[in-house]
């Protein structure tokens, strides 16, 4: 099979968990189930086919490293679960832009030097997919990269909640390329966002309405820490509520801003990337009783997204391979918080399913 040449922009904690995920599946059968993953083979690509060759970030620790050792550079402190061989793949000095905050730059130092020819290294490299790994907040640093990305001709999965795959006018500049684009705002496997969304349908299939709910997260990984400044947080903050009330507004309910918080709450330095999560429901049952729920979920953050990463690394390519343009709209409701068009999540894996078997590598050769 052929591979599929992924590029990353970001070496953190994600790009760790997702680099070493290729790497411990990679001997795994066509019809094994792995955790996390839709398929060992989904249309035709095995996870061994994910071929990682270019990276880019602008942490003095990692630049300049092979992939495989920058993964496990601080201040990256996910789990380590699989040995990674030397890839070959230097990690190369990035743009900054906005992608460094009050408080990660307490902590990470600029490398020395200047700005890596990005296009060129995504040609040279003939990568074909490019990975958005930037801190959350980092608006400008995503739209520079982005330029960069459809200069040279590359498909992009964007990962973080700066929204990109679900406005007009970046659907437009990705469709007049002819290249397809994945986004916005990875959803982990069972995180906090893809558990309230179940809880708040449940309620609704049972007739209950949703008077007032909270979502409140801590941990201690990077993200947490850039979090604590507020001001990065809105894309955030808007694609997680907005992930929770799409789902009370498709059932006719709507819920008073003043009666939902969802978002980050603080940076615990001990956690690392384990991520908590505390969710509060409060509705009626019959004859207006009322009924409270509280849930707690503890998860590691990083390998948590992973698997749906490299789902949608490999969807990505299938409408690379059959020219599709624009956003691709079922995986990125499935994979992604903020979509263009939001649907339940069981819609949104029926749909993707179907999206895989259309578009199947193995069919066009039949």
């Amino acid at each position: 099979m052929s591979k599929i040449n992924v590029a990353i922009i970001g070496v953190g904690n994600c790009a760790s968990s997702l680099v070493q995920g290729v790497q411990y599946y990679q001997n795994s059968n066509n019809s094994d189930s792995i955790p996390g993953v839709m398929h060992a083979n989904l249309g035709g690509y095995h996870i061994r086919d994910i071929n990682f060759v270019a990276a880019f970030d602008i942490d003095k620790n990692k630049v300049g490293k092979d992939l495989c050792s920058a993964i496990f550079s601080p201040p990256n402190n996910t789990t380590k679960f699989s040995d990674v061989p030397h890839l070959g793949v230097k990690v190369e000095r990035g743009m900054t832009h906005d992608g460094i905050g009050k408080y990660l730059s307490q902590i990470i130092e600029k490398a020395p030097g200047t700005t890596a020819d990005v296009v060129g290294i995504l040609k040279d490299s003939k990568a074909d997919i490019v990975i958005n790994y930037l801190p959350v907040g980092s608006e400008e640093a995503t739209k520079w990269y982005i330029e960069q990305v459809l200069e040279a001709g590359c498909a992009f999965i964007n990962c973080v909640p700066v929204f990109i795959a679900s406005e007009t006018y970046w659907q437009k500049r990705f469709e007049n390329k002819n290249l397809p684009i994945i986004g916005d705002d990875i959803k982990s496997q069972v995180g906090a966002t893809i558990l309230h969304r179940t809880l708040v349908n449940l309620y609704m299939d049972r007739g209950m309405p949703i008077d007032r709910t909270y979502q409140l997260n801590t941990g201690g990984n990077t993200d947490f820490l850039n979090m604590l400044e507020r001001e990065r947080l809105d894309s955030k903050k808007k694609s997680k509520t907005n992930a929770v009330t799409s789902q009370i507004k498709a059932r006719n309910q709507d819920i008073a801003a003043d009666d939902i918080h969802v978002g980050p709450s603080d940076y615990v330095p001990w956690q690392k990337d384990n991520k908590l999560c505390f969710i509060r429901i409060e509705s009626r049952h019959f004859g207006d009783v009322p009924t409270y729920m509280d849930c707690r979920l503890s998860v590691e953050d990083s390998p948590n997204s992973a698997g749906v990463v490299i789902d949608a690394i490999r969807c990505c390519k299938l409408g690379l391979d059959n020219g599709l343009s624009g956003t691709l709209s079922a995986p990125s409701a499935y994979f992604m918080k903020s979509p263009p068009k939001q649907y339940t999540d069981s819609e949104a894996h029926i749909l993707t399913e179907k999206f895989i078997k259309k578009f199947n590598k193995n069919k066009k050769t039949k």
